[in-house]
């Protein structure tokens, strides 16, 4: 029971350093990539985190990979602007001039009624009042009236 204990807080230590070494951002605004990082630092410190069996190494260093591999698609990112659009997406314009654009909600997977739930959540009732939004690659949706 100690063991596990003690093992839980080294993992613990150990993604927190890692969460913070790969930067500060909301659930909200994670990219793709970087939630899947998240999701499988999350599986794979469970793993030796609960089962005395597995050696601890056997989370500890695909963690640390995973953080190489972020620290890398990261540099990637900030270099490259094909990269960042192939990794993260580019913003699309879903509404321009109180136009809507169908063929870019239909390319997102944006239905109209989503479209409309965070205009509203802009204090924004009326689609003709929308000169543009742009669906951004945080799945956010910023508008100007």
């Amino acid at each position: 029971m100690l063991i596990t204990f003690l093992r839980s807080i080294v993992l613990y230590i150990l993604i927190l350093i890692v969460m913070r070494l790969m930067g500060k951002r909301e659930i909200g605004q994670l990219q793709p990539f970087e939630l899947v990082i998240a999701i499988l630092i999350a599986d794979l410190a469970s793993i030796p985190m609960s089962e005395i069996g597995i050696p601890i190494e056997n989370g500890i260093i695909p963690i640390l990979g995973l953080l190489v591999m972020h620290l890398f698609i990261s540099v990637l990112n900030m270099k490259s602007i094909r990269a960042r659009e192939i990794i993260c997406g580019k913003p699309r314009i879903l509404i321009y001039r109180g136009k809507i654009n169908e063929d870019a909600l239909r390319r997102e997977r944006f239905t109209l009624s989503e479209l409309e739930e965070r205009l509203r959540g802009n204090n924004i009732t009326s689609l003709g009042d929308v000169e543009y939004a742009i669906l951004e690659t945080s799945r956010r949706t910023d508008s100007n009236s």
